[in-house]
C-alpha cells in the first residue's frame, strides 16, 4: 500500500515538473499558406497587396533564401512533418502512403511528449502512413485556444485561398487590373493568363488579411509575448510553370519569422533584418524542437537554424520532383545563393505534360494553343518541348530561370562544382526515386523503402551510373545500355530500355524486344515504349502497353497509359481495357483513372 502510495507521488511530481518546463517554452504558431512563391511586397513585389505581411517582415526576421524540397504540396509536406528527405524514404512521388520505418515519429509527437497542445487546421496531405496521435486536434475547427490553462502549444493554421484551385473558375470582377499585371516572360499575354495572374494577385491579397485576423486573434488572447510565428507558403505557385516545376517559382517560398523579445536571444540576428541563409523545409522540424529545448533526433535529416541548437549553414539547397499526379517525371536540383543546378532524368518528357487538375485554369489550355498556333517566341515554346539532361540558371541575373547555362563555357566550373553535390547527395541519402514506381510499389507491401535501400539489395550506385547514361543524350552509351538490358537488376534494365528511348536509337532491336517478356512490368512497358517510339516494332510495343492495363500493379498501369497517350491513334488497341479503368470508382489513388478517361476522351471517337 505504502509503495503504491510512494509511486502515485513520484507520478504526480514528475507530472508537475514536466508541466513546469513546458510551461517555460514558447509557444509555436505556424501560419502556411498554399501555392505561393515570394509574390509579397515584402519581398519586392510591387503589384502584390500584401500590408499585414509586409508590416510582420518588419518586425521580424524574413528568410530571401529558402526553399521547399518538392514544388508541390504532400511531398513538401512530408519532408516538414517528418524532417526527412523523401527520396530516402520513397515518399516523394504524389499522393503516395508509402510507409516510414517506426523510428521516424511526425515531430509534433515530441512536442505532445513534454506537455505541449498541438492542433492542426486543417490540411494534412503527409504523403505516408498517417500518425494521428501526432496532434491534440486536426479538423477544420481545430485551435490553440481548447488547451488547458497555461499550456503551451504548437499550432499550425493553413489558408488555402490561394491554392491552385482558386483559378479554376474566372471571376467576374478582379482588384488588380489584368492589363497591369507583370507577366513572367515565359508566358504570353493572352487574355486568360492576364486574368488568371490578376485573380491570383487578388487571392493573395485575401491570404494577406486572412493572415493579419490570425494575427490579430492571437494578440487579443494576450498571446503575442509568449508565441514564435512562422509563416511560410509549402510551394511555389501557381501558374503552368511555377507549382510542380523545378525552378525559383516552383521551389522558392517566402519565411517570415517573429520572435518576442523574451525569446529574441534564440536568433543569431536581430528582428527587423533579413537573411540570406540557406534554408530548406528540411529544416524546419529541427528548428521548431530546437526552439523548445527538444533533442533534435539523429535521424532528422536537416538543420536547426534557430534555438540552442543552431548548425552551420550548408552549403546546398536540395529539390527533387517524381511523380506528379498521373504524369511521370524525375529531376533533382541544387541550389547555392546564386546558382540553381537541375538535373531532369527523363529529359525526354516535355514539362508541359498534361495534367487534367492543372489544366483546369483556363490560362494553361490558352498558353497550349498558342504554342500549337506557333504564336510563341523561344522562350514561351520552351515549356512544351523536351528538356535537356542538364539545367543551369544565374538566379541574380535570371530570376525567372530562362536562359540555360549548362553549355555555356564561361560557367563549366559552376556546372562541375553544382553537378557534384547532386551525385554526392543521391548517394548520401541513397534516393530511392530511382527505382520505377511500379517496382517501389511492390517493395512497399513488405519492406519500408528507406530501409530496403540499405538492405544491400539496392546497387545504388550502379543504377545511379545507368540513369546518367540513360538521361545523358549521348549516343556514346548506346552499347552499354544495350548490355543493360541483360542485367540482373530491374532497375538497371528499366533504365538501359529508358535511355534507348531518350536516345531514340533503333539500335538494341532484338534486345528490346526479348525484354517484352521481362518478368517485371516497369520493364516489360519501358521497352515498349522505347521500340514503339524508336518505330523498331510499334505493333508488338502496342500490344505489350495494352497488356499492361490489365495487371494489378495501378503504378505499372500508369507508367503504360503515359506512353499510351503519346501514342495517339495508335492507341486504339487499348482503348477497351482503358475504358474499364476509366470507369473504376476512384479511391484515394485514382491517378490511372485520370490518365485512362484522358486516353479515352482524347482517342476513342477516332477511326
Amino acid at each position: 500500500m505504502k509503495t503504491n502510495l510512494r509511486l502515485r507521488i513520484m507520478l504526480l511530481m514528475l507530472l508537475t515538473c514536466a508541466l513546469t518546463n513546458a510551461q517555460d517554452r514558447p509557444n509555436i504558431l505556424w501560419i502556411v499558406s498554399e501555392d505561393n512563391t515570394t509574390l509579397l511586397g515584402s519581398y519586392g513585389d510591387k503589384f502584390a497587396t500584401t500590408p499585414n505581411l509586409d508590416r510582420f517582415a518588419t518586425e521580424s526576421i524574413r528568410y530571401k533564401n529558402a526553399f521547399s524540397t518538392a514544388p508541390v504540396c504532400a511531398p513538401s509536406r512530408n519532408t516538414l512533418i517528418t524532417g526527412m528527405y523523401p527520396p530516402s524514404l520513397g515518399t516523394e512521388h504524389m499522393r503516395s502512403v508509402y510507409p516510414s520505418p517506426d523510428f521516424v515519429k511526425f515531430f509534433p509527437k515530441y512536442l505532445r511528449e513534454v506537455g505541449y497542445y498541438t492542433t492542426n487546421n486543417a490540411k494534412k496531405d503527409y504523403n505516408t502512413t498517417d500518425q494521428t496521435d501526432a496532434w491534440d486536434e486536426s479538423s477544420n475547427t481545430a485551435t490553440y485556444k481548447n488547451r488547458k490553462a497555461g499550456q503551451p502549444f504548437f499550432a499550425v493554421f493553413n489558408l488555402n485561398v490561394s491554392h491552385e484551385s482558386s483559378l479554376h473558375e474566372p471571376v467576374a470582377t478582379l482588384h488588380h487590373d489584368p492589363e497591369k499585371v507583370p507577366l513572367p516572360p515565359y508566358h504570353p499575354a493572352t487574355p486568360e493568363l492576364k486574368h488568371d495572374w490578376a485573380q491570383y494577385y487578388d487571392k493573395l491579397e485575401e491570404m494577406d488579411r486572412q493572415f493579419g485576423k490570425l494575427l490579430k486573434e492571437l494578440q487579443d488572447e494576450g498571446l503575442a509575448e509568449n508565441t514564435i510565428v512562422f509563416y511560410y507558403a509549402d510551394n511555389g505557385g501557381v501558374l503552368a510553370r511555377s507549382k510542380r516545376f523545378m525552378y525559383e517559382s516552383g521551389l522558392h517560398v517566402p519565411l517570415i519569422i517573429h520572435l518576442p523579445p523574451k525569446y529574441a536571444h534564440l536568433a543569431k540576428q536581430p528582428l527587423g533584418s533579413v537573411s540570406d541563409r540557406l534554408v530548406t523545409f528540411l529544416d524546419f522540424a529541427p528548428t521548431v524542437l530546437s526552439l523548445v529545448d527538444i533533442k533534435v533526433p539523429d535521424y532528422m535529416q536537416g538543420a536547426a537554424f534557430l534555438g540552442k541548437q543552431q548548425k552551420p549553414e550548408a552549403q546546398y539547397a536540395y529539390g527533387f520532383r517524381g511523380r506528379m499526379d498521373e504524369r511521370i517525371d524525375m529531376s533533382r536540383s541544387v541550389r547555392d545563393k546564386r546558382f540553381r543546378y537541375i538535373r531532369n532524368y527523363l529529359p525526354n518528357k516535355i514539362y508541359g505534360q498534361y495534367l487534367e487538375y492543372l489544366w483546369r485554369a483556363p490560362s494553361v489550355k490558352s498558353w497550349e494553343d498558342a504554342y500549337k498556333s506557333g504564336k510563341l517566341n523561344a522562350i514561351q515554346s520552351k515549356f512544351w518541348e523536351p528538356k535537356p539532361a542538364e539545367e543551369l540558371f544565374d538566379i541574380e541575373a535570371d530570376p525567372h530561370n530562362i536562359h540555360n547555362l549548362a553549355g555555356d563555357p564561361q560557367y563549366k566550373s559552376v556546372l562541375e562544382r553544382l553537378r557534384k553535390a547532386n551525385d554526392q547527395w543521391l548517394r548520401s541519402y541513397k534516393d530511392v526515386g530511382f527505382i520505377p514506381e511500379a517496382i517501389l510499389y511492390e517493395i512497399s507491401k513488405t519492406t519500408p523503402l528507406y530501409d530496403y535501400a540499405r538492405s544491400g539489395k539496392y546497387d545504388l550506385e550502379k543504377v545511379i551510373k545507368t540513369a546518367d547514361m540513360a538521361s545523358s543524350r549521348n549516343a556514346v552509351h548506346t552499347e552499354k545500355l544495350i548490355e543493360g538490358l541483360a542485367d540482373k537488376d530491374p532497375i538497371i534494365r528499366y533504365w538501359s530500355a529508358t535511355g534507348l528511348t531518350i536516345l531514340n536509337v533503333v539500335s538494341g532491336k532484338e534486345a528490346l524486344q526479348k525484354a517484352l517478356k521481362d518478368p517485371e512490368p516497369a520493364v516489360r512497358i519501358a521497352a515498349a515504349e522505347a521500340l514503339y517510339v524508336t518505330r523498331a516494332d510499334k505493333q508488338a510495343a502496342i500490344i505489350t502497353l495494352t497488356n499492361a492495363l490489365k495487371t494489378d500493379n495501378p503504378y505499372a498501369r500508369l507508367q503504360a497509359l503515359n506512353i499510351l497517350e503519346l501514342a495517339g491513334k495508335d492507341a486504339k488497341p487499348a482503348l477497351p481495357e482503358a475504358e474499364r479503368i476509366a470507369g473504376q470508382k476512384a479511391d484515394m489513388f485514382d491517378y490511372d483513372i485520370r490518365a485512362a478517361k484522358v486516353l479515352v476522351e482524347r482517342y476513342g471517337g477516332q477511326k
